[in-house]
């Protein structure tokens, strides 16, 4: 630090690192995310199946970009051939994730389960035949819907005697959802879907890649990591994308504090302490 340079407060790591914003937010848009080869190829066999009007699920565990990976796809489907609606709340009852689903779909709610599943069935077939586009629905967090709540999808993806392909359902959780299909009732749900595509976690390699984009995208020309602070995150992470963002954004305030222009080892260390018991 040169002489009558005025010490960094907590809240100016930006600066000091030469970030115009700050880096590993949350608020980040798809276009803009990291692009690895292998999410690439899961998105497009995601993409194929909903053109051909068929249902999917996404597995994957806990922050390896889930959810980031259902709005990438939401946003390369193109909105004048596809209706999307996004369902968060899963742990409800058949009738109460019923009206979950109108209230995404802007469908009049019914009193009754049964007048419910019909509005929201003519709903999606309006949404075809007046409309010209194709609805898809999208649970995140699906492996903690309800075996029951599960096979409504059964009864919301059957038109015309199951000889129509309407509504295309998108299931997206973690590998729990996977022993859900598993189960004897819920093989006929399960069959229901075309296609099964799974994320994983980041490579070492790809860990440091992934915090280098971060580092450019806020707009920082050097990463401010060294070699050991790659290593940690890693270490400490195990490439959970969530937990790498988290770690990396501690570090740069702690090292920031402590007036070091590197974010080192220790400092991954210090922000691990920080920021789980």
């Amino acid at each position: 630090m040169s002489k009558g340079r005025r010490k960094p407060g907590p809240d100016d790591f930006r600066s000091r690192f030469g970030f115009h914003s700050t880096p590993f937010s949350r608020e980040l848009p798809v276009d803009r995310r990291h692009q690895l080869t292998y999410v690439e190829e899961v998105l497009e066999g995601l993409y194929r199946t909903l053109l051909l009007r068929e249902s999917a699920a996404l597995i994957a565990p806990a922050g390896s970009g889930k959810t980031v990976a259902a709005r990438a796809l939401k946003a390369r489907l193109p909105e004048a051939r596809f209706r999307v609606h996004y369902v968060k709340v899963t742990t409800l009852s058949r009738r109460d994730m019923c009206r979950e689903i109108a209230m995404a779909a802007d469908c009049k709610p019914a009193g009754n389960y049964p007048t419910l599943v019909r509005r929201l069935q003519e709903r999606f077939e309006r949404t075809v035949d007046s409309d010209g586009v194709r609805p898809v629905l999208i649970f995140d967090d699906a492996h903690e819907l309800r075996p029951d709540t599960m096979g409504l999808l059964k009864v919301l993806t059957n038109y015309d005697m199951d000889s129509r392909l309407v509504l295309s359902v998108l299931l997206v959780g973690q590998p729990q959802l996977r022993k859900t299909l598993r189960r004897e009732d819920l093989e006929d749900v399960a069959r229901r879907l075309a296609h099964y595509a799974e994320l994983r976690l980041l490579s070492r390699e790809e860990t440091q890649t992934y915090m280098e984009h971060r580092c450019a995208l806020a707009g920082a020309v050097q990463p401010p990591f060294d070699d050991a602070a790659y290593e940690a995150s890693y270490e400490l992470s195990r490439g959970n994308m969530r937990a790498i963002d988290r770690l990396a954004l501690k570090a740069l305030e702690i090292a920031s504090r402590a007036d070091h222009d590197v974010v080192s080892g220790s400092h991954l260390v210090e922000a691990r302490k920080a920021l789980w018991p």
